[in-house]
């Protein structure tokens, strides 16, 4: 923490108070000074020649006014000068208390900072009393609160899922090595299974981790790259690719794409339509459906994904996009690492869009992104 010097900000508050009123202060003494010097000076002369008494001494009659002005000063500036120094200290006192009350939410704030710690992330200040300054200040502290807490809570959940996920794999690779070596009387064919289960398991771990840098690379630096991109084509490539795995399960592939232009990283809207086309695919039941549909117009880019499936509660759709949620056996029955939905939405949050899904009547879900077109702004 990089040190601090000078007063805090109660003492310069008051020093602040304080020296404002002496300046107020001294403009007013010095106003009445002079204020007293004009109003003798105003008063009628008496002939010269003359000579009178005042307090006891002969004063002769041109010296009158001289003297009156200078006595009536002399008593302002001793009244003045007390009520000076009274005025002062008690600008100072006041202030000290007031904005020591005044800081004193501020004080809770600080203390509630200092106790703050990855365990302790559910205190809030939930500050009482009028809504003012400070008060704006406590509340967005406790909205501060609310979201490093939520962020903190994936961060956990997300931590636990990758390192059940990736733990899947490699023990999947060291029981077959194990079992191998462990078998005197293994011969090619059994050496050449033993290989296929870990080159598939060790696929399955690389695209875990290709998955998850993708998915902190978009949360964390955004969009690095921004050129103009149409989803119609991304979406009749995403179609060519599962095309093979369609036709074996007897897939039906409806495809309604029309142009969608927008800005944005290709690469990273590509992933996007490959994710969501995959996963209507990969998720379906044999002798299913999928649909696939782009749209443009009004500032808008449209993709619609949508399959049958397996039934999907309704409750159970907002979890479909957190790291590694599968929405249940049925849906884990298949490859996948549980990362496409969570990158799509990374994506899409990226390039400013909006992500939604629903059930389809029957059984299935249907995925809808919307993204700035062109002409957006």
């Amino acid at each position: 923490m990089r040190p601090r010097r000078g007063p805090g900000l109660r003492v310069r508050l008051t020093l602040l108070a304080t020296g404002l009123s002496a300046a107020v202060s001294g403009l007013l003494l010095w106003l009445g000074w002079m204020l007293v010097g004009s109003v003798i000076a105003a008063v009628p002369q008496l002939p010269p020649g003359r000579v009178v008494e005042v307090d006891g001494a002969r004063v002769a009659a041109q010296d009158l006014g001289p003297a009156l002005r200078d006595a009536a000063r002399e008593q302002l500036l001793v009244a003045g000068a007390v009520a000076f120094l009274l005025v002062v200290v008690a600008t100072a006192l006041l202030a000290f208390v007031i904005t020591g009350q005044v800081l004193r939410p501020l004080q809770e704030v600080t203390a509630t900072a200092r106790r703050l710690s990855a365990e302790s992330l559910g205190q809030r200040l939930q500050l009482p009393g009028p809504r003012d300054e400070v008060a704006e200040l406590a509340d967005t502290f406790d909205a501060m609160l609310d979201r490093l807490q939520a962020a903190f809570d994936a961060q956990r959940r997300f931590v636990a899922n990758a390192s059940h996920e990736l733990r899947t794999p490699l023990a999947v690779i060291r029981t077959e090595i194990d079992v191998t070596l462990a078998d005197p009387s293994a011969d090619a064919a059994e050496l050449r299974r033993m290989a296929g289960v870990a080159r598939d398991s060790t696929l399955r771990a690389q695209q875990l981790v290709d998955g998850l840098l993708l998915l902190a690379r978009t949360q964390s630096a955004g969009l690095l790259t921004r050129e103009p991109v149409d989803l119609a084509p991304l979406a009749a490539t995403a179609l060519r690719v599962v095309d093979a795995d369609a036709r074996s399960r007897g897939l039906r592939l409806v495809a309604s794409t029309a142009a969608a232009p927008l800005e944005g990283d290709p690469a990273l809207l590509e992933r996007v339509v490959g994710n969501l086309v995959e996963n209507a695919v990969r998720h379906n039941v044999d002798g299913g459906w999928v649909q696939v549909c782009t749209e443009g117009g009004t500032g808008t880019a449209v993709l619609r994904v949508s399959g049958s499936g397996e039934p999907v509660a309704e409750d159970d759709v907002a979890g479909l996009f957190e790291p590694f949620h599968r929405g249940g056996v049925a849906r884990t029955a298949r490859d996948g690492a549980g990362l496409g939905l969570s990158i799509v939405r990374a994506v899409v949050s990226a390039h400013g869009g909006t992500v939604a899904a629903e059930p389809v009547v029957g059984g299935g879900l249907a995925v809808t992104v919307e993204l700035p077109g062109v002409g957006s702004g």
